[in-house]
């Protein structure tokens, strides 16, 4: 697909410079480096500027408001301009706390922290995250993707005993036996599955009332992506398909997927869902499809821009697939 890597946290050339991480003396003068910049992150809500959110807010390696961080900031990588770090720093209590929209659906809230400019606030990311340019979207998906590693290994798989982070924020290890811990990325499957004009959507339980998408799942171990395309249809919606292609991937850090999107050709349209996976499924003529993604559609809600199923419809309707 041609235009693959236009899909949003589709990377902006970042260099990761892999080859400085496990030079703990080489990091911590980058961190000392008075052009370095951090980024700080508030249970997985990036900082960011401006009355649209569409900036980063990074700061200086020695500002206060860092002071709260958990552990070492990661290392992103280098820019012209200097290196790039993310800092969590969950541990600040802001005054008052949304529980509730912090572990919703969608968390609208934003939290202002003291110590920094009134337009500088934490966001959701899936609110802002068609406002970010490129290069700011790949930092903000690369720093929640590791955060979230680390919030749930911190114990070694294989003893079970407590491990360390190291690599600069790319490894953990264990100090009891010695074992050494990736970043873990899971691979999902996300289908654009058509048969003649139409396209098969499908509906997740709690979701918002009209909210549809594409169908996905998650790779089985010793499965092709299209094998997994092919049984996750079948399993969800009772629909056999054919030929399938790879069009687009999309880091996906909630928590820690990497959506691989496909063009499924359906060889039947008949639908008999499995309850337990999905809540509904149904056929969308195109021509339909175009009023649900300008939102004229009088029951199906448009897909989240931003998110690949976005992008997927969207080339679809627009011809660009090839």
């Amino acid at each position: 697909m041609r235009q693959a890597e236009t899909v949003t946290f589709g990377g902006s050339g970042l260099d990761r410079a892999a080859e400085l991480r496990g030079d703990d003396a080489r990091i911590a003068a980058l961190l000392q480096d008075p052009s370095a910049r951090v980024l700080p992150m508030w249970r997985g809500k990036p900082l960011v500027a401006g009355e649209a959110r569409d900036r980063l807010g990074l700061l200086p390696a020695a500002h206060p408001v860092l002071a709260t961080a958990r552990s070492a900031p990661l290392f992103l990588g280098q820019e012209p301009q200097g290196p790039l770090f993310a800092a969590d720093i969950s541990a600040w209590e802001p005054g008052e706390i949304d529980v509730a929209a912090l572990g919703g659906f969608f968390d609208p809230t934003e939290q202002q922290h003291p110590d920094l400019p009134i337009d500088q606030r934490f966001s959701e990311i899936r609110a802002i995250m068609t406002r970010l340019d490129p290069r700011a979207a790949e930092l903000v998906v690369t720093a929640r993707a590791l955060f979230n590693w680390h919030a749930s290994h911190g114990f070694c798989a294989r003893c079970g005993a407590p491990s360390e982070v190291n690599h600069a924020g790319w490894q953990r290890t264990c100090p009891a036996c010695g074992a050494h811990h990736f970043p873990r990325t899971d691979p999902v499957v996300i289908m654009l599955v058509t048969h003649g004009n139409s396209v098969l959507l499908g509906r997740s339980h709690g979701w918002p009332a009209g909210m549809y998408s594409c169908l996905a799942g998650f790779i089985e171990p010793g499965e092709t992506i299209e094998a997994a395309v092919r049984r996750e249809v079948f399993e969800e919606t009772g629909v056999r398909v054919g030929t399938v292609r790879y069009l687009a991937s999309q880091p996906w850090p909630f928590p820690n997927s990497l959506m691989l999107g496909c063009h499924a050709m359906a060889t039947s349209d008949d639908i008999t869902i499995d309850p337990v996976e999905i809540a509904d499924a149904l056929w969308v003529t195109r021509e339909d499809m175009v009023t649900v993604m300008t939102g004229e559609h009088p029951v199906i809600r448009p897909v989240r821009p931003g998110a690949i199923a976005h992008f997927l419809i969207e080339n679809w309707l627009a011809d660009r697939l090839i």
